[in-house]
């Protein structure tokens, strides 16, 4: 009678910011889950300057790994989500950072380190989307990038830009509040042209383009009531305050209807019987091309990336599986 081999281990891989992460406490965590799970050694990867986590993941996937545990910031989250489009391969959330984006936006473990750890090794998957963008610079040189919750032209990125670096290590996304202080000065719409799919070309003017495949933020902020990082389509909202009281309609939109009247009926009810919000303005879509007159700054999950003048934004279905809690 043959012997059947017994299966091959699986394996885990951890990728991590050293600036972000307690790597004693993480070994330690993930040494005890993999022995309890029966896993192989797990791979270990440090990020860079010159790689935050994408060439340092294609290692991972070419020894095996089963999942990749990011462990560090929304940054080192999304270059990881990256190195992972299309492979198969699991995600594993670490959250180490200010926003953890991705981890809000799926109900994860946002300062439980061995609670993170056991999901990796003893989660179930889920398939969500990737939202792709191609940024165009002022001189013509392009680059793509990935992006897990949401990608902005205009003030956020600015704000993002202007938050003082030691104020968010100190009081984390409440440093934000500074960087909106700090903008201010700079508070002008944008004025771009825009095609949404295969429709027409059309212009508009708004201080902020938000293109979004998850709707919350930190501080409970539900910017985009309907987003789903399952649904196959990407949430945009155009911030254009008119007159005097706008940003103050944008914030009772985003803060009171979309954070609090949207959890009861009686709330959605309110909603559905008053007069809509033009100062945003939602649609949704696959794909969004924009280009501005001037280069603006633009932003990929709280990242500042720089100035673009135009920005092609796509949603890549089904491109990412993220390991989830068994009973979720």
């Amino acid at each position: 009678m043959k012997n059947t081999p017994a299966p091959t281990p699986k394996r885990a891989a951890v990728v991590y910011n050293p600036i972000k992460v307690d790597i004693e406490k993480l070994r330690a965590s993930v040494e005890a889950a993999e022995a309890a799970h029966g896993w192989a050694t797990t791979a270990w990867f440090e990020t860079s300057l010159e790689d935050a986590g994408q060439g340092v993941t294609a290692s991972a996937i070419r020894r095996g790994a089963t999942v990749v545990l990011a462990a560090g910031g929304d940054g080192t989250v999304r270059a990881v989500a990256e190195g992972l489009r299309g492979s198969g391969v699991a995600l594993a959330l670490i959250p180490s950072g200010t926003g953890n984006l991705l981890a809000r936006n799926l109900e994860l473990p946002l300062s439980d380190l061995g609670g993170g750890v056991e999901i990796a090794f003893g989660g179930v998957d889920r398939v969500i989307d990737l939202g792709m963008v191609e940024i165009v610079r002022d001189d013509g040189a392009s680059e793509e990038h990935g992006f897990l919750v949401m990608a902005g032209l205009g003030l956020d990125a600015k704000m993002i830009k202007n938050t003082n670096s030691t104020l968010k290590k100190a009081v984390g996304w409440l440093a934000y509040v500074d960087g909106i202080a700090r903008s201010l000065p700079e508070l002008k719409p944008v004025r771009l042209s825009y095609r949404l799919d295969n429709g027409p070309t059309k212009s508009i003017k708004a201080h902020t383009i938000l293109v979004g495949n998850c709707g919350l933020l930190p501080g409970g902020l539900l910017l985009m009531p309907d987003a789903r990082p399952d649904d196959g389509l990407l949430d945009i909202a155009a911030l254009r305050p008119q007159g005097p009281l706008g940003w103050a309609k944008i914030w009772r939109k985003v803060a009171w209807e979309n954070g609090v009247l949207r959890k009861s009926a009686l709330g959605r009810k309110i909603i559905d019987l008053s007069a809509d919000v033009k100062d945003v303005t939602y649609v949704t879509g696959a794909s969004l091309r924009m280009t501005v007159e001037h280069p603006q700054e633009f932003q990929l999950d709280g990242d500042e990336f720089g100035e673009a003048k135009s920005v092609h934004a796509w949603v890549d279905p089904g491109a990412l599986t993220v390991r989830v809690p068994a009973a979720a």
